[in-house]
């Protein structure tokens, strides 16, 4: 594998509740790699995470053009996917201006922006409260 060259205008950043992933667009044959571990495999070989992953480069039908390599920490395995796929598309607007009409309609430029709401005092979670007694 070649060596990666860090620098801002190749990274494309996704961000999900807790998760960040930085994600490298390399020219190759469709290969998908997560912190240095096959995607597949860092991704329980659940199909729905990998499709999720794939969906920005089949719908400009671009899947075996590029490698992914995703640098990602923090959150869950769902929202790693969904920041994954928010740096993909980010990156393949940054690669080609013209793809950013094709990916906005399926929505994969759109930042999801709901995280955990904080705990508030005198209640067990964010809104739950304890159990009501009249007497």
């Amino acid at each position: 594998m070649t060596q990666l060259i860090f620098r801002k205008d190749n990274i494309g950043l996704g961000k999900r509740k807790q998760a960040v992933a930085r994600v490298f667009l390399v020219p190759g044959e469709g290969k998908l790699i997560i912190n240095k571990i096959p995607g597949n495999k860092y991704l329980q070989y659940n199909d729905t995470y990998l499709n999720s992953i794939w969906a920005p480069l089949k719908a400009l039908k671009l899947e075996d053009q590029f490698n992914i390599i995703a640098l990602v920490k923090g959150g869950g395995l769902t929202g790693q996917t969904e920041a994954i796929q928010l740096g993909i598309a980010r990156q393949l607007c940054k690669i080609n201006e013209q793809n950013r009409t094709i990916l906005k309609p399926f929505g994969f430029l759109t930042r999801d922006s709901r995280i955990k709401e904080r705990k508030k005092y005198g209640l067990r979670k964010a809104r739950k409260a304890p159990q009501y007694s009249k007497r």
